[in-house]
């Protein structure tokens, strides 16, 4: 099998994406319960982990929606694709960036995240590239 073949099955990717929906839940409750610990801990700015918290929400409604579809719908299971690679990729520029006033653990935090979500985005690539038959259109 080559690369260009790979995909996930229906199954899979529903599977892939109600655990992206629970895990960003968690992600959230957790920003959203605690984000002056957290901030504190992790360098920076309360405001930002309670913004953080209030977007994963969202973003896990649309995670719940697309897994419990039959056959998710393809253009919004990409613009949760492209959200992940984009939070990820922020979650990255944020730990490494420079003079930002990250701490060790906030770096450590936000590149464990950002791996993570990073994961998930392909793999829910993966069966975003399913052939059409099989997902929504």
């Amino acid at each position: 099998m080559s690369l260009s073949n790979l995909h996930l099955s229906t199954t899979h990717l529903r599977r892939v994406l109600a655990l992206d929906a629970i895990s960003g839940a968690g992600a959230a409750v957790l920003h959203l319960a605690f984000a002056g610990s957290l901030a504190t801990w992790f360098g920076l700015s309360e405001g930002l982990i309670t913004a953080a918290g209030w977007a994963l929400l969202a973003y896990v409604a649309l995670s719940t929606i697309l897994a419990r579809q039959v056959i998710p719908s393809r253009g919004p299971l990409m613009v949760l694709i492209i959200g992940n690679v984009v939070w990820g990729i922020g979650c990255l520029a944020l730990a490494w960036g420079g003079d930002g006033g990250v701490t060790a653990l906030g770096q450590a935090y936000l590149t464990v995240l950002a791996v993570a979500v990073l994961a998930l985005a392909d793999l829910e690539f993966l069966g975003w590239r399913a052939p059409a038959a099989r997902l929504a259109v």
